[in-house]
């Protein structure tokens, strides 16, 4: 097989679809299905069966794969090197991130970076895990970063930090020897402020408490845990959130660790087919620090 080959190989075992795979390379789909069907012609064999427009890979799909998986990283890092060396182009890493983490990390990170990377040109957007793990396969993102940790095969998930849930009150809810002392669902009092039933946290902390043998009553549900945070400044009630939005709070509110303990993990998330460039993992690089020293301060 050809370069060319594997590097179309890979992108239709990730996104399934001629078409797909034609966004990622940027390239025309008839492109890639004569590509496609050139390297085909050279092994003898047919890798996918087609149905209704769909690719489904055949077993020797599957295994030939894995054995051209590390070849196919180094030809993309050998790709991101050449451009980076043209200097025609400023290099551009694209970043995608959950708002939770955009907001409560993001700015203070990508500040220490910029200061070692300038020139580079960084593009930020905010999306739901759900969105980022399509976002990442058809290579419109070189990193992302999520609570969560997706479980996808085209997806490599890598924790760069971890907390717990936290409970945060608005001052003076609690006394600071109370405020040494975890909080179980019990101490869970007045008015609650949850999130969304698709949020998995929020899932784990509802089978938290009823394994505790409480039902928790949220009046008041929102979507995202900065709202929660905010409604909570404002005196609206008690929450428990992420612990990088709790740690990332102001002093208008107090906060207490979960008990049992709930961990968060924060992941960095990469398509398995796009290893990240120099620049790239920097930036990767200077987001786990960052995240890291925001827990260890919201612990002071």
């Amino acid at each position: 097989m050809r370069l060319r080959h594997i590097e179309v190989f890979h992108a239709i075992m990730q996104v399934g679809t001629i078409s797909g795979a034609a966004q990622v390379l940027h390239i025309s789909q008839p492109a890639v299905t004569k590509v496609l069907q050139h390297a085909e012609l050279q092994l003898g064999m047919p890798l996918f069966e087609r149905v209704r427009g769909k690719l489904y890979p055949k077993p020797e799909a599957h295994r030939l794969f894995v054995e051209t998986e590390k070849l196919n990283r180094d030809l993309q890092g050998i790709r991101r090197l050449a451009a980076s060396l043209k200097g025609r182009a400023l290099e551009t890493v694209r970043l995608v991130s959950t708002p939770t983490i955009a907001i409560g990390v993001l700015p203070e990170a990508m500040t220490l970076w910029r200061r070692e990377y300038p020139e580079t040109r960084c593009e930020l957007a905010t999306h739901h895990t759900s969105e980022i793990v399509n976002t990442l396969r058809l290579g419109e993102a070189d990193l992302a970063l999520s609570l969560q940790d997706p479980r996808h095969p085209g997806i490599v998930a890598e924790p760069i930090a971890q907390g717990v849930m936290t409970v945060i009150a608005p001052a003076g809810t609690w006394t600071e020897e109370e405020c040494r002392q975890p909080v179980s669902a019990e101490g869970l009092v007045g008015e609650l402020i949850g999130m969304a039933d698709n949020d998995p946290l929020g899932e784990l902390l509802v089978a938290s408490c009823e394994a505790q043998g409480v039902t928790p009553v949220f009046n008041t549900v929102v979507q995202t845990y900065q709202i929660a945070r905010s409604l909570v400044e404002a005196g609206a009630g008690m929450a428990v959130v992420d612990p990088f939005t709790a740690a990332s709070a102001s002093d208008k509110l107090q906060r207490r660790p979960w008990a049992p303990a709930i961990p968060v993990q924060l992941y960095l998330l990469t398509a398995s087919h796009s290893p990240l460039s120099h620049v790239a993992r920097e930036l990767a690089n200077s987001i786990g620090a960052t995240a890291r020293k925001c827990l260890e301060r919201g612990c002071q």
